[in-house]
């Protein structure tokens, strides 16, 4: 268990040590090692990777906003576990939240990303992403975003928890794809951003007065390889992986946040994640997202028995949080003793339907669902991590060197609970902020040959081997059980001691490959989830405890920070 250290904050903060053996996954030798040199390295292709390599790059600032002791333009290293395409912001369907109509005001988004975030948001935060938003929209729709528009200006329609129409839409239901290869067009032919696919980051680099120096991974052709850069940017996304049920691509197994811990990052709020209410339930396929759109285009929710039930848990109806809907399925599916529930959008006109979610359409047709007749069967899916790597204003972690942006990051804008549409917001801002912090610093410039050398060999152990495809399939179904939507201590308990128990067969091995380190990565943040959610008695925002429902502002109007002890 973790030792607590109390101190005084606005809202409140509980700082634990939590005991981390490892520093290093693998054995590492910077001087047989191949190495690679660059001013920064960002580890992570979605929005906010994206956006801050553009920025650090310069490609905004130009020669005459360089500080003086900088002779020329950043050397920058985009690096990413999979394909430029294997995002969660290429996945993202719903939208992009921002102030654009005139009968919409900031004051409006701030008081609806407050209100969903259970006093738990840094207002100061919320204010500032919410004000830049419209300006770097416009940027967007300059690079060649192509925002759907009605009568020459970007149309939004609502999503719950939204007091208005803000959400921002491209293709549909492929806004994360076209804000995506909008950028990615842009990175590509920006010359100082030399982009790395297929390189599985491993760990963060640290010299003895713990700043970071860079990562080492695991290039598919070079095999393992440092890069040295005077700034690193963590950028990996989240980590929907760690749960059964889950609307994230394979590779969101929380690489960065287990990454950031073992090199001495503060983590926060760890315990809140976010379950999207409605994927598609189809037995033996894979979860699919079903934007949350919809319902603010008018579908809804029934039950097996064709009965309309939202009103029965929240006034707002199909338009609640996520949160709330998402708890009023699963309490919904027990009343009624069935796996999942229905989306009923047959109201609309199928054509229509099809032009305005394309990829949902061929989604359900593919299942041979024809959404003009049929109901289209749904249940939550974990969805969205919103605790993370603990950041500033711009992105700074408490590792010097080190910034964080993105769904990996923890930055004060979502509190408790994540307003739909504000994760791409808050990628697109922070990644634009901490690439401006960079590339305004008089250290972008890479320390060549000047790092010191880093020789670490993992300890050898005589344990047996657990095979890690097992071990992984096992944790994402306890999860799933014991830490999912719905919590009590003793399943808490129970997923923390079992856990430990696979710790200790996996954590001690040494793996050449991306699996086992994905593996090793979901085992330490899935315990330090589980070890927040057991601290945190009381219910509130995504975080509820069946065994203590209510919010206790006396004792938890504050945030569980986290990080690597003795």
């Amino acid at each position: 268990m973790g030792k607590r250290h109390e101190k005084a904050a606005p809202v409140g903060t509980e700082r634990i040590e939590f005991g981390e053996p490892r520093r290093y996954l693998v054995n590492v030798d910077s001087v047989s090692t191949s190495q690679l040199f660059a001013d920064c390295v960002i580890v992570g292709a979605g929005l906010a990777g994206l956006r801050a390599a553009l920025e650090v790059a310069g490609r905004h600032n130009g020669a005459a906003n360089r500080p003086a002791a900088r002779s020329r333009d950043p050397n920058v290293i985009l690096v990413c576990k999979g394909t430029l395409a294997d995002s969660n912001t290429w996945k993202a369907q719903g939208g992009i939240a921002s102030v654009l109509s005139q009968d919409d005001t900031f004051e409006a988004h701030i008081a609806d990303t407050l209100r969903t975030g259970g006093g738990l948001c840094d207002r100061d935060v919320v204010e500032r992403v919410v004000r830049q938003g419209p300006d770097l929209i416009g940027q967007l729709l300059q690079w060649g975003t192509a925002f759907d528009l009605v009568d020459g200006r970007i149309d939004a329609t609502l999503e719950g928890g939204h007091s208005h129409a803000r959400i921002l839409h491209a293709h549909g239901d492929e806004t994360g794809r076209a804000i995506a290869q909008a950028l990615i067009n842009r990175v590509k032919s920006t010359p100082n951003i030399k982009i790395i696919e297929n390189f599985f980051t491993v760990d963060l680099l640290t010299d003895q007065d713990n700043r970071c120096a860079g990562i080492i991974g695991h290039d598919a052709q070079r095999g393992l390889q440092i890069i040295w850069a005077a700034n690193t940017v963590l950028a990996t996304g989240g980590a929907g992986q760690l749960y059964r049920e889950t609307t994230n691509p394979s590779g969101a197994t929380a690489d960065g946040v287990a990454m950031a811990y073992r090199a001495g990052a503060v983590l926060r709020d760890m315990e809140f994640v976010q379950f999207h209410p409605t994927t598609l339930y189809v037995a033996g396929a894979s979860r699919a997202l079903i934007t949350e759109t919809l319902r603010g285009e008018g579908a809804l929710l029934l039950d097996i028995k064709g009965r309309r039930f939202m009103k029965e848990y929240d006034d707002a109806g199909e338009l609640a949080p996520r949160d709330v809907v998402s708890r009023a399925i699963l309490a919904q599916m027990r009343k009624t003793e069935s796996t999942h529930v229905y989306l009923d959008v047959r109201h609309l006109d199928k054509e229509y339907f099809a032009r305005r979610f394309p990829l949902i359409s061929d989604l359900c047709e593919s299942f041979d669902i024809d959404v003009s007749h049929d109901l289209i069967p749904v249940r939550p899916s974990a969805h969205y991590l919103i605790g993370g790597v603990k950041t500033d204003h711009v992105g700074r972690t408490n590792i010097e060197n080190l910034y964080a942006c993105g769904e990996v990051a923890s930055t004060g804008l979502h509190g408790a609970n994540r307003l739909g549409s504000n994760s791409l917001l808050e990628g697109l801002v922070f990644g634009t902020l901490a690439g401006q912090a960079i590339a305004q610093t008089d250290t972008v410039e890479a320390h060549g040959l000047k790092h010191r050398l880093i020789k670490y060999e993992v300890p050898h152990s005589d344990r047996s081997r657990l095979d890690a495809a097992d071990v992984r399939n096992s944790l994402r179904s306890l999860m799933w059980r014991n830490v999912g939507i719905t919590r009590k201590a003793q399943p808490l308990a129970e997923a923390q001691e079992i856990i430990r128990f696979w710790q200790r067969y996996v954590m001690d091995k040494i793996f050449d490959g991306p699996h086992g380190w994905e593996c090793q990565n979901m085992l330490t943040v899935s315990m330090l989830l589980a070890h927040a959610a057991q601290l945190r008695q009381e219910s509130r925002g995504v975080h509820y405890r069946m065994d203590c429902v209510k919010t206790d502002d006396e004792h938890f109007r504050k945030h569980i920070e986290i990080i690597q002890g003795a």
